[in-house]
């Protein structure tokens, strides 16, 4: 079961991008489904030592899923930060058979402010701009990537395609 995983740090894209290829794949009639993983751990109180609430989200991503594959979809695409590779372990078991690559994106740190700014207008904008300059540092170094995609001054479905097609969802044009 092909997963494409679309990663990177807060403001870079990752449910933008998703929704484009959501787009682009229905144009190319290719079965489907588009997760954004952030909202099925969307609860509270969360789980203990589980600041981001990743168990509610993979227990709610396996249910999900199984109501996907019933309908019989064929691929999945799921926004959510990826750290670390040892966490692909828990997308594994939440969706059987998942051959996953994850792709980074990325931007520069003065791109994903201007972004968490414009999109965060409640409470939790200080946070998410601390969280998305953490990111962008710890992920310049991390070794979780399989592609890995710019998202600074692009038109959306320029990015979109581009990770298709280094993912070899799509054929190149």
């Amino acid at each position: 079961m092909p997963v494409l995983i679309i990663s990177g740090p807060v403001g870079v894209g990752k449910t933008s991008v998703a929704g484009e290829i959501f787009d682009q794949l229905i144009a190319r009639d290719i079965s489907h489904a588009v997760i954004d993983l952030d909202n099925l751990g969307l609860c509270w109180p969360f789980g203990e030592e589980d600041p981001y609430n990743d168990r509610m989200a993979m227990r709610n991503l396996a249910d999900v899923w199984r109501n996907y594959a019933a309908a019989g979809v064929e691929r999945l695409v799921i926004a959510r930060v990826v750290e670390t590779r040892d966490e692909l372990a828990a997308y594994r078991a939440a969706v059987p058979g998942a051959d996953v690559v994850v792709c980074q994106l990325m931007a520069d740190k003065q791109t994903l402010l201007g972004r968490v700014a414009r999109r965060e207008a409640g409470s939790s904008q200080e946070a998410l701009a601390r969280r998305a300059v953490e990111l962008a540092d710890s992920l310049a170094k991390s070794d979780v990537a399989d592609i890995v995609v710019s998202t600074a001054d692009r038109e959306l479905t320029d990015i979109a395609l581009e990770v298709l097609r280094t993912a070899h969802w799509i054929e190149s044009d």
